[in-house]
């Protein structure tokens, strides 16, 4: 899929501005805080409703105004073009639409348009919580299908409800040691919960596991790309799952209580990453580290034009100026098809060869070669 036009109003720097862009590789110049990385975030943006930056809407307003408004024309790969406006209220719940049709529902945007993002933040998917592990692969899983995010809403949901749930008894409940601590109806409600929540969370740990098993030698060919031939493992294997999730949550029921929240489950997992054997967030070096995440990215890009048949747009975010020559080279040498769109405040990256060039000067004035905007 291409992106054709992007118009953005009242988005993060811009008052009014409107890209036609191009297939192959774009180009995108300018000074740091200029508007540079606002345009790769309204990309992002289109496919999913959420930032890669931001927590909440209103980050991505423009100062002084009610609302930021996206829009773009995405040709599909069957040329079918489709219309997207998406609306950012300050307030309130905003409004999406696609060919002047209102969507009911976030999921319904999926597939519309898909987009990878490399961003210097990616490294905290290798050196930061289990969160950010947990958020890479589940956002692969909601670009490869609807049904999978569907699944990881109706996990949360489950969540939610059981959480709840065990902040009401655990106020009153003692150890299950203790005779006569725990009432019939309680035991029988909170079991109810576990058995709803365990049924999903079995799928939802095969399916995980599945994608691990997917991703796991595109990351290694990815890796090799980058920084030569090296070992790289991913590790998927909670506690949890051995048993199946039932049995863990009876095993957890007490200290579920007395912390009155679920401790077992998809939402504390973790992918162990590692490089020559090695725990990569521990023992890497800075470089390892970035090389890692880059690989992560693209094996998920890669994996995406597989089951799909469709190339997302790819954007990277000044992720060029974070490596040393080689490994840029390297990065660049094996981007090749689709749409790629490069951010950069330094001078043209070397082995770069863009189709266009725009450069962006405080968000407002903006001059393009190759291709258009006003």
């Amino acid at each position: 899929m291409i992106v054709e036009t992007l118009e953005l109003v009242d988005f993060r720097n811009y008052a009014a501005a409107r890209f036609e862009l191009t297939e192959g590789m774009t180009v995108v110049l300018g000074d740091n805080g200029h508007g540079k990385t606002n345009l790769a975030e309204a990309l992002a943006y289109l496919a999913t409703l959420s930032s890669f930056r931001a927590m909440n809407n209103e980050a991505m307003i423009r100062e002084g105004a009610d609302r930021a408004v996206v829009r773009a024309v995405v040709r599909q790969p069957d040329e079918r073009r489709e219309s997207i406006d998406a609306e950012l209220p300050r307030r309130g719940v905003g409004r999406v639409f696609v060919n002047r049709q209102r969507l009911r529902r976030v999921r319904d945007l999926l597939g519309t348009v898909r987009v990878t993002v490399f961003s210097p933040d990616d490294l905290v998917i290798v050196k930061g919580s289990p969160g950010g592990r947990r958020r890479y692969l589940d956002e692969t899983l909601s670009t490869l299908s609807r049904k999978h995010d569907a699944a990881r809403l109706d996990i949360d949901r489950l969540l939610r409800q059981r959480n709840t749930l065990l902040k009401q008894l655990g106020s009153r409940w003692a150890p299950a040691s203790q005779v006569g601590s725990r009432g019939g109806d309680d035991d029988a409600t909170l079991d109810i919960w576990d058995q709803r929540f365990a049924d999903a969370g079995d799928r939802f740990g095969a399916t995980r596991a599945a994608l691990v098993e997917q991703l796991a030698p595109l990351v290694g060919a990815a890796y090799g790309e980058l920084a030569g031939d090296t070992s790289v493992r991913l590790s998927y294997d909670p506690p949890w799952r051995r048993t199946g999730l039932a049995a863990a949550l009876a095993a957890a029921r007490d200290d579920d209580l007395r912390l009155r929240t679920s401790t077992v489950g998809p939402h504390r997992d973790d992918v162990e990453l590692f490089v020559n054997d090695l725990p990569a967030r521990t023992h890497s070096s800075q470089g390892e580290q970035r090389s890692l995440a880059l690989a992560l990215r693209l094996a998920a890009h890669r994996l995406v034009v597989a089951e799909t048949g469709d190339e997302p747009v790819l954007v990277l975010d000044d992720v060029l100026s974070e490596l040393d020559d080689g490994r840029s080279a390297s990065l660049l040498a094996h981007l090749h098809g689709g749409q790629i769109v490069i951010t950069t405040a330094s001078a043209m990256p070397p082995g770069a060869h863009p189709d266009a060039v725009i450069r962006i000067e405080h968000g407002t004035r903006v001059a393009a070669r190759g291709g258009t905007v006003t």
